[in-house]
């Protein structure tokens, strides 16, 4: 019964419209009023004490970072670096988009953010050269998602947070399944784009590839920079989001020289107000949290969840196929505040390790963002390529199996999350 209450509250106030986040808060007074134990009081205090974490300080400096990254010429350069050395190659500016969505997921951690910022500077290119268009904006917006999957991801703080993991393995974690997601987007545009009839752009000279990279060295080094001061403990996650801060700042202003000051502030207001989005929902998500908790919803769930509890392996291909489908019809943000506090208990009495399911959560939420109708890279790179959503899923379809491919690949073979994170720790 205590489920019901829990699901029918929260899609109910969805489907009245309310926003997420008081979504989840009247879902937890609905838990209150089934308890019978009603308390503003502890309403307020909850929600006070969800915003109050160390950790979350990373979100509002890596979200700062990523605007800094756009507006000093970081990306582009990026996507120049790439052009120089792989965009004469037969297919090659759809190698150009793979390789700048790896590096820049390095970079920002936003999905939307990257795949429009590569779309905006590709998909002309694509369109004039001959590229099946529908095709190159589902190559993109497939590249988009490596973003939340590859440290620094705000998905995985948020993750971390609310599952009480930590987030310096989380991030360590998640490069090799992000790399194995842009290598499966790499041999799948091979395969799909070998019979085009398109134009390659000619070949650059070596000095002229000298000069890209140059050029892009500082671009380039902010992802090493990033994850290797994570990984030497010169760093922690949060100090990381401020280091990506000052060195986005510094080579946007003093030496790119794009970025005005009379610019930062506005870019600092939308940070500020993303930033305040995403933590008030996650002040109410840990607020439905404590009461899920409480109302013993994880222990009824694991009692539905216990015919598969038998096998690890089994267990986590019935949970990725839920969440699978959960995310069809949510978006990011609510299935990972919804589920994970309602599947971790379960994660942890089946002996699976909480920061490969953490990776694999946040690869499949990930994966949701380009399932439609709700997802909002795929209305993004509509309005990037002005193209239809139709025209985009037939283009896109090749690349979702490929991401779904390997996913149910790290489900079969945990390892390849594990033990690389053995090597990078």
């Amino acid at each position: 019964m205590t489920v019901a209450v829990f699901t029918f509250s929260l899609l109910g106030a969805m489907a009245l419209g309310m926003p997420i986040a008081f979504a989840l808060l009247v879902c937890g007074a609905a838990l209150m009023v089934f308890q019978g134990q009603v308390d503003t009081t502890i309403l307020s205090q909850k929600l006070l004490e969800g915003a109050d974490s160390f950790p979350l300080l990373a979100i509002p400096f890596f979200m700062l970072a990523g605007e800094l990254m756009n507006a000093g010429g970081i990306s582009k350069r990026i996507v120049n670096f790439a052009l120089a050395w792989v965009g004469h190659l037969r297919g090659g500016l759809g190698l150009v988009a793979i390789f700048a969505s790896v590096l820049m997921a390095a970079i920002s951690g936003s999905a939307a953010a990257d795949a429009a910022a590569i779309g905006a500077m590709l998909i002309p290119m694509m369109r004039r050269a001959g590229y099946n268009v529908p095709r190159s904006a589902g190559l993109i917006a497939a590249g988009g998602v490596i973003a939340p999957v590859i440290p620094p991801s705000i998905g995985l703080i948020v993750f971390g947070v609310i599952a009480n993991v930590s987030i310096g393995k989380l991030f360590l974690a998640g490069i090799f399944p992000g790399l194995l997601m842009g290598l499966s987007l790499l041999l799948t545009w091979q395969w799909v784009a070998r019979r085009d009839n398109v134009s390659v752009l000619p070949r650059q000279t070596m000095a002229a590839r000298t000069r890209a990279g140059i050029d892009g060295i500082w671009a380039l080094l902010m992802p090493l920079g990033i994850i290797g001061g994570m990984k030497f403990g010169i760093f922690t996650p949060t100090e990381a989001g401020v280091a990506a801060c000052v060195y986005a700042f510094a080579v946007g202003v003093f030496i790119y020289r794009e970025l005005p000051l009379r610019q930062c502030y506005g870019l600092l207001v939308s940070a500020a107000k993303s930033t305040a989005v995403v933590v008030f929902l996650i002040a109410a998500a840990l607020v439905s949290a404590w009461l899920i908790t409480t109302s013993e919803v994880p222990q009824q769930v694991a009692a539905m969840l216990k015919p598969f509890m038998f096998n690890r392996i089994v267990l986590m291909f019935v949970i990725m196929l839920l969440v699978v489908i959960v995310g069809t019809a949510l978006d990011f943000a609510p299935t990972l505040m919804i589920l994970t506090p309602v599947l971790m208990p379960v994660v942890r009495e089946a002996g699976i390790d909480p920061v490969y399911f953490g990776v694999m959560f946040i690869m499949n939420n990930a994966i949701g963002l380009i399932t439609p109708p709700v997802g909002i890279v795929l209305n993004v790179m509509c309005g990037v390529s002005k193209i239809s959503m139709g025209e985009l899923m037939k283009g896109l379809w090749p690349f979702l199996w490929a991401e779904l491919f390997v996913l149910l690949l790290l489900v079969l073979f945990p390892a390849l999350v594990t033990v690389p994170l053995k090597w990078l720790s």
